[in-house]
């Protein structure tokens, strides 16, 4: 492990919290100015065996992978592949059935489509035919005019800006950042796990069952339409975050399919310190031109989310800093996952922030471990 003695705090911080059992594996990696100064890992990786976590275990990161996503688009916006403020029908003629012509690629960024549920049940069997599942989205209506409000879209996110993607490179969103991202920057990332990473990725540990949905730390200042959506599985919010259903498979995310399928809006495995050395490479200038990303990460949308109630902000698919992602700086992007995991990017310090862990903690987005680290970094500036 390293950790540069400007952030001994962040050490104490991350050892504290696997001593009193908090965390049960988990790594933290920072870059500040391109530099890796904090690369801490602990813990057990498999509770089940008491397989230690190691350098390079890496963990299923959740929604980590929206950003990661919405990078590879970007890129293709770039080339001229993607035209960001225009229809997604454009370039893929069935999205504009039932109305849906005028929906953007930028509605798709920003959660503003009015598609956050796959209406229809998604089998076992199709949960690795990433196209077929935005085939069931190109044919439904969306529950609100798009444009007009905001709510996330916690998988259908995915399926729909892969399937531009695919598109338009006849590719995945996996293939393209193993093409494009992780390999020529030698990153611990995958969208979709090739058989050797599975073995040795942390298996996770659900959390206890939880109060309402909100993020640990927030319960006291939920909305009670949210209490009320978290116990109602018919729910808007239950319903977007549920189908597909990985809980349908034998270990839910720890199972191989899951795994393996490199869901666009949930399904990428990494260390922290590969998340970490994205955001590097990303505030760098390594990923997208610096005028390209300072226009992804201005807000589009901010305040009360359809889905989650809790207020939100996103850019072109990062995170802003709001309720269900509260930063110590207003300049940080990036996105949470579920249960906790986190990657950041703050290009005016100079920051690029990796968190996994395999301790679910009852959260849509963000807990209050990976948070503690994280203020931990921006006190030793």
């Amino acid at each position: 492990m390293h950790c540069d003695p400007r952030f001994s705090r962040v050490r104490e911080v991350f050892e504290r919290q696997l001593a009193d059992g908090a965390e049960l594996g988990a790594a933290f990696a920072v870059h500040l100015d391109g530099e890796l100064v904090v690369d801490l890992w602990g813990g057990v990786a498999d509770r089940h065996t008491g397989r230690p976590w190691e350098h390079d275990t890496p963990a299923f990161a959740y929604s980590c992978t929206k950003a990661i996503t919405a990078t590879v688009l970007l890129q293709l916006a770039e080339r001229g592949l993607v035209d960001v403020p225009g229809a997604v029908a454009d370039v893929w003629p069935e999205f504009a059935a039932r109305g849906k012509g005028a929906i953007t690629v930028e509605h798709l960024l920003t959660h503003q489509s009015g598609l956050p549920v796959v209406e229809e049940p998604v089998p076992v069997e199709e949960f690795g035919d990433l196209a077929a599942i935005a085939a069931r989205l190109a044919g439904q209506a969306p529950l609100w005019e798009p444009g007009s409000a905001h709510g996330y879209h916690a998988l259908s996110y995915g399926f729909l800006v892969g399937e531009v993607i695919r598109r338009v490179t006849g590719k995945s969103v996996g293939e393209l950042v193993s093409a494009e991202i992780a390999g020529p920057l030698g990153l611990e990332l995958w969208v979709g796990a090739p058989d050797t990473v599975i073995a040795r990725t942390a298996r996770l540990k659900a959390g206890e069952r939880p109060r309402t949905a909100a993020t640990e730390g927030q319960t006291d200042t939920v909305p009670a339409e949210m209490a009320k959506a978290a116990l109602d599985p018919h729910s808007l919010m239950n319903r977007a975050l549920g189908n597909p259903g990985m809980h349908r498979l034998k270990g839910g995310a720890n199972h191989p399919a899951i795994l393996r399928a490199g869901w666009p809006a949930a399904g990428v495995v990494t260390t922290a310190r590969g998340l970490a050395g994205f955001y590097r490479s990303l505030i760098a200038g390594d990923l997208l031109r610096p005028e390209t990303l300072r226009d992804a990460v201005r807000p589009r949308v901010h305040g009360p989310d359809r889905v989650l109630f809790l207020d939100t902000s996103f850019g072109l698919g990062y995170m802003r800093p709001s309720m269900t992602f509260p930063m110590p700086s207003e300049t940080a992007f990036g996105h949470s996952g579920l249960g906790g995991s986190l990657g950041i990017g703050d290009p005016e310090r100079g920051l690029g922030i990796g968190y996994v862990m395999n301790k679910m903690a009852n959260a849509v987005s963000g807990n209050l471990r990976g948070l503690r680290l994280v203020q931990a970094v921006y006190d030793s500036l």
